[in-house]
């Protein structure tokens, strides 16, 4: 009687834990689908007139007008040439790609020194220094932006990339994130083995830390790249002079979008779509450490 009750017990058991998993997966589906309906609705109207927008904005059928909008939007006979007076391509992309790719290299490079530095060295005023990189944080951008501001046009350094490249490298969220990774998933026997073999700093950290640490570097190289790829309010305030070969991409998007006199929706949502794709491609490249990186930076706090 014992045994059948408890084959009982385990089927209800096993039938709990498999609705939980089902539950669960719905939930995720559903989740999904909330996260990546707006983008997909961005990529529909992309493909669609202007006109077919205005009398059905949200449909989940493409249209067949992305040739004429990507032309529309290059054609310098088209609302005038206003749509290249605000937008270029080959600049958005170039000059966008330019600045993200150094602030993020200089950004998770540094960031991840420096936290290799506070978890492996032991001195006076660690925990100071750590301390002071957690009230760093709390400190939003528009706070000091003013500030920059004044000090780059002193010194001749507005309207060029270095104030919105150099300023990535004081990271302090990725340099939290970076020690929260150490911590839980970077063994300092290693380094103590390598100091013993007779390896420099400067070699231990590049050939031995640094491979280790890559899921970690991963994650924030994404969330840098991102966070750089989408500033418009520092670039909008250091870049001045109107010139399209120096705007970024997030300030050619706010240009087109903003014109009054020329309103085309399915070139807008063209404009988006082309602005939030190599975002889309670096996610897709870097996404396999996300879940990884994530998982074992938060393992200890």
């Amino acid at each position: 009687m014992a045994y059948v009750n408890e084959r009982r017990e385990l089927k209800d058991y096993t039938r709990s834990i498999k609705i939980q998993q089902v539950i669960r997966f719905v939930i995720c589906i559903i989740i999904t689908i909330i996260a990546l309906l707006p983008i997909y609705f961005i990529v529909v109207n992309a493909t669609r007139a202007h006109s077919d927008i205005i009398k059905n904005p949200a449909t989940l059928i493409p249209g067949g007008n992305i040739i004429k909008n990507f032309q529309k939007l290059n054609d310098p006979n088209a609302a005038a040439g206003m749509y290249q007076l605000n937008f270029n391509l080959f600049y958005g992309y170039r000059n966008s790609l330019f600045v993200s790719g150094s602030a993020t290299i200089l950004s998770v490079l540094f960031s991840g020194a420096t936290a290799y530095g506070l978890s492996v060295y032991d001195f006076k005023f660690k925990k100071a220094a750590r301390t002071i990189i957690l009230a760093v944080m709390m400190i939003p951008t528009q706070v000091v932006s003013v500030g920059l501001l004044r000090f780059m046009m002193s010194i001749g350094l507005t309207n060029s990339y270095i104030p919105l490249i150099v300023p990535a490298i004081a990271a302090p969220a990725t340099v939290f994130f970076m020690l929260q990774y150490m911590q839980s998933s970077f063994p300092l026997e290693i380094v103590e083995a390598a100091r013993i073999d007779g390896s420099g700093e400067f070699r231990t950290f590049f050939q031995i830390a640094l491979p280790m640490l890559k899921p970690a570097f991963a994650v924030q190289a994404i969330f840098a790249f991102v966070t750089n790829w989408n500033n418009f309010y520092m670039p909008s305030i250091l870049l001045t002079n109107n010139d399209i070969k120096m705007k970024t991409m997030p300030m050619m998007v706010q240009a087109v979008l903003a014109m009054q006199k020329s309103v085309d929706n399915g070139v807008n949502y063209l404009v988006v779509m082309m602005s939030i794709l190599p975002v889309v491609i670096v996610y897709l490249c870097l996404s396999k450490f996300i879940v990884r990186g994530v998982a074992l930076g938060a393992v200890k706090g």
